[in-house]
């Protein structure tokens, strides 16, 4: 099923040409010290050169993009993991409208550094596709014409005999194209932005775990064990790994697994699956994602859990649902399946803000957290280089908390209750 020695990588691990970092091993002083090597980290360290600010220090405690940041599925779209609708319901019409093209900025402006950067990520412009797999039309219609009220974006109708042209499977009733939308290799995007950092005195540090902040002085301390970093501002983006960190920010997310598989090259036998380029997932609450990748393999994701899995059942577990939508790949062989973990709040809102001691965070993106971690990136270097406050909206999503293991057992049974009712809708 899978070759013993994909067992210990990712996909994108394989193939992406990872740099080395050195481990802190002195104490060091800077002006800010970033906590996290994923996207969020990256971008708000790359948000912060680009407005000037110098003398910066980033930290992360296993590899750049070590975690959700280089195993997602690599849709970059517009949105947060909270549902558009309900967005509006919270903040209200006009803030929603703020806050959505926020987003659409930072899809836009990690357009303009992969060309700006000469970044190799391979990035592939051919949208997002949002298919139906409930056989209701007018479903489809309505969230085409709320978003083209409500935000002004234009998803472009594919009606079902466009669908399945282009997604050979018959599990599809029609499809929204989301063509501003693109689709790439995020952790060669992670390490891209690491290489821009660094030729920018940005100073990365791997393999240097923090085990205390320290926040009784002006200057603040960010220990490691074997350095210290004396900064002026400090930035905790740790996401679903922050574990025993920083109390106060670990207690208001939930670590939720996902899953994802990259088959075998499938050659020709991809075109009997799918005539599109373009990244797919649909319109179930528990909904499979995939994409197809330059090299002819099928890149498949899908699922939300309490707990991580061994590689080998993932590519069981995923390999059944890509059966289902496509019985045509049956016999394709999985070389590479792998979980991680996203941070969630329970408001499935980004949080991003500054605590009363002076410690910006920036974390609980969710499973739609590409576009959201670069806006993160540019609102908090906003504020820490021009005094910026942080967009209208965002203030009211703080740091609920969020139970432990009695909120993740919460949130696996509402999972399981929403998956029941796709199931019934079917």
């Amino acid at each position: 099923m899978i070759p013993q020695e994909n067992l210990t990588h990712t996909f994108y691990q394989a193939t992406a040409r990872s740099a080395d970092y050195p481990h802190l091993q002195e104490d060091l002083e800077c002006e800010v010290c970033i906590i996290g090597g994923g996207f969020a980290g990256l971008a708000t360290a790359l948000g912060l050169v680009e407005r000037g600010v110098s003398n910066i220090v980033l930290l992360e405690a296993e590899q750049i993009g070590h975690g959700a940041s280089g195993r997602n599925g690599g849709f970059v779209f517009g949105g947060f993991s909270l549902d558009n609708a309900d967005l509006i319901k919270q903040v209200g019409r006009e803030s929603a409208r703020r806050l959505y093209q926020l987003t659409l900025d930072a899809v836009a402006l990690i357009r303009q550094r992969i060309k700006q950067y000469d970044m190799d990520c391979d990035i592939n412009e051919s949208g997002v596709v949002l298919a139906n797999w409930f056989d209701d039309a007018g479903k489809l219609q309505d969230q085409r014409e709320f978003m083209l009220r409500e935000f002004e974006v234009d998803w472009t109708p594919w009606s079902h005999e466009q669908t399945r042209a282009a997604l050979h499977s018959e599990r599809y009733f029609g499809a929204l194209h989301e063509k501003n939308a693109f689709h790439f290799h995020p952790l060669k995007y992670a390490q891209a932005l690491a290489r821009v950092l660094s030729s920018q005195a940005v100073r990365v540090f791997e393999q240097s775990r923090v085990s205390a902040i320290e926040t009784g002085t002006a200057e603040k301390l960010v220990r490691t064990s074997n350095g210290i970093v004396k900064a002026r501002h400090v930035v905790v983006c740790c996401g679903g790994y922050i574990e025993s960190l920083y109390p106060q920010l670990a207690r208001s997310v939930l670590p939720i697994a996902t899953y994802v598989m990259a088959t075998e090259k499938l050659g020709d036998k991809l075109a009997n699956a799918m005539q599109t380029a373009a990244a797919v997932y649909d319109t179930r609450f528990a909904f499979d994602y995939y994409r197809p990748l330059s090299d002819s393999r099928l890149l498949w994701g899908g699922r939300i859990s309490i707990r991580e899995r061994q590689p080998a059942e993932v590519a069981a577990l995923l390999y059944k649902d890509m059966l289902k939508v496509y019985p045509q790949l049956a016999g394709s062989k999985v070389e590479y399946a792998w979980s991680g973990l996203m941070s969630y709040a329970q408001h499935k809102m980004p949080q991003i803000g500054c605590l009363p001691n002076g410690v910006w965070y920036a974390m609980g993106f969710g499973g739609h957290g590409v576009a959201p971690t670069t806006l993160a990136g540019e609102v908090v270097a906003q504020a820490i280089a021009n005094q910026q406050p942080l967009p209208d909206g965002l203030e009211q999503y703080g740091l609920p908390p969020s139970f432990g293991s009695l909120g993740l057992m919460a949130a696996q049974c509402a999972y399981w209750y929403y998956e029941l009712r796709d199931w019934m809708r079917e």
